[in-house]
């Protein structure tokens, strides 16, 4: 017997949230000297520490700004490329110019006066040391089913002493 697949539409239903997502989520892709596109961005923990990764190629580290406010952590900054060529002699142009500006909510409490940030091949890597009361820390669980010992056999043990074993005598 045959199973029955429902026919749905999708590639129509793809289409229209392609456009309406190009239009009004990145409207960046139709008027590209407008902004630039917000830098790719990774956040992830450690025992002792927050770090966010952010990909900025073409940016220089002196036009990154890092503040954090709360625990809201803001990654800013500028950039445009030397203009050598003129308008009419570009086929294609994507490269962009202008700033960017993206907010990210750090997850857990973080000492900012202690974070370091360090800047490489285009890769931003921020690292920030968690609060002492965040950082993990074992509790040991104990078993409900041990009991302690009677109370009787531990006083009668300690009223009667061992009596001694006598030394065995060595043979001659």
């Amino acid at each position: 017997m045959a199973d029955l697949i429902r026919w749905e539409p999708t590639g129509l239903r793809q289409a229209m949230d392609s456009l309406f997502e190009d239009a009004f989520v990145r409207p960046a892709r139709f008027w590209p000297t407008a902004r630039m596109e917000e830098p790719a961005m990774d956040m992830y923990q450690t025992d002792k520490e927050v770090v966010v990764k952010a990909s900025m190629p073409g940016i220089k580290a002196e036009d990154v700004d890092i503040s954090v406010t709360g625990d809201m952590l803001t990654i800013s900054g500028e950039t445009c490329e030397e203009k050598e060529v003129r308008e009419e002699n570009y086929f294609r142009r994507e490269m962009r110019c202008g700033s960017f500006n993206r907010t990210l909510q750090i997850p857990v409490p973080v000492k900012v006066d202690k974070a370091e940030a360090e800047f490489e091949d285009g890769v931003l890597t921020l690292t920030m040391p968690k609060v002492e009361e965040v950082k993990p820390k074992r509790v040991t669980v104990k078993s409900g089913k041990e009991a302690p010992a009677p109370k009787k056999a531990a006083s009668a043990k300690k009223a009667a002493p061992k009596a001694k074993k006598p030394k065995a005598e060595p043979k001659a």
